[in-house]
C-alpha cells in the first residue's frame, strides 16, 4: 500500500543581532509547517551556512554589526536563486526598501507586525505572494513606475561596499565625524572615502554626490 506523501516544511534562517528578537521570532515561526534550520547574529557568519544549507527563507535584519542586511542581499541572492531572502527590520526608510527590492530581496517587513502576520508572510512568501506591507508594496511600486516612465535612471559608477555605505550616510546628513563614529572608523579613512567617491561620481561636492544618490534610490 503506498504510503502518502509527507509535506517537506518550509526551512527558514535568521540573521538577527539581537538574541531576544531572535528567540521571539523562532518561538513565532516554529510549527508544523516551518522550520527555522539556522540563525546567526551577523551577515559574515550567516554567508557560509547560507550557501551549505540553501535555506528556503531568509528572514534578515539589516542594521547589523560589520557588513549591513543590504549587502549581505548583494552579495548572496544572486548566488541562492531558490532561495527567497525578507527583510525584517525597524527601517521603513524609503530607501531601505528600495535598494532591498533592487539587490534581490523578494520581501520587506517591518518589526511591529504581530506573530500571526509574519507567519502568513513566511507562508505567503512559499506560495509566490509578496511579503511586504500594501503602504511599502505602493511606494516601490510608485518609484519603479516612475523611473520606467522616465526611461530609467542613470546608474551610478561601480563603487566599493565601503564607498556605498559611506555615500548612503552623507545622503542621510552625517557629518565626516558622524560617519566616523557610526562606522567605526578613523575620521580620516571617511575623508580618504569621501574624497574617492566624489572623484568617481565627478562631483565636487558633497551635497551633488547625495543627491546623485538619492536619484539612483
Amino acid at each position: 500500500m503506498t504510503q502518502p506523501a509527507v509535506a517537506s516544511k518550509t526551512r527558514v534562517m535568521l540573521v538577527e543581532d539581537h538574541a531576544l528578537v531572535r528567540t521571539a521570532v523562532r518561538q513565532a515561526i516554529t510549527s508544523a509547517d516551518i522550520e527555522v534550520i539556522a540563525e546567526t547574529s551577523t551577515a559574515e557568519a550567516a554567508i557560509e551556512p547560507a550557501l551549505e544549507l540553501r535555506p528556503d527563507i531568509i528572514l534578515l535584519d539589516i542594521d547589523l554589526p560589520g557588513m549591513s542586511g543590504l549587502q549581505f542581499v548583494r552579495e548572496l541572492a544572486p548566488r541562492l536563486p531558490n532561495t527567497k531572502i525578507i527583510m525584517l527590520t525597524v527601517s521603513s526608510a524609503h530607501r531601505d526598501l528600495l535598494e532591498a527590492v533592487r539587490f534581490g530581496a523578494v520581501g520587506y517587513l517591518t518589526k511591529d507586525l504581530t506573530p500571526e502576520a509574519l507567519m502568513r508572510s513566511i507562508q505567503g512568501a512559499v506560495n509566490g505572494d509578496l511579503p511586504m506591507p500594501r503602504k511599502l508594496a505602493a511606494q516601490a511600486m510608485a518609484h519603479f513606475a516612475r523611473n520606467a516612465r522616465a526611461g530609467g535612471t542613470q546608474e551610478l559608477p561601480r563603487l566599493t561596499d565601503r564607498e556605498t555605505e559611506i555615500l548612503r550616510l552623507i545622503s542621510d546628513g552625517l557629518t565626516d565625524r558622524e560617519v566616523s563614529v557610526s562606522l567605526k572608523i578613523s575620521i580620516r579613512t571617511v575623508e580618504t572615502h569621501v574624497s574617492n567617491v566624489l572623484h568617481k561620481l565627478g562631483v565636487r561636492s558633497r551635497s551633488d554626490a547625495a543627491r546623485l544618490y538619492r536619484e539612483n534610490v
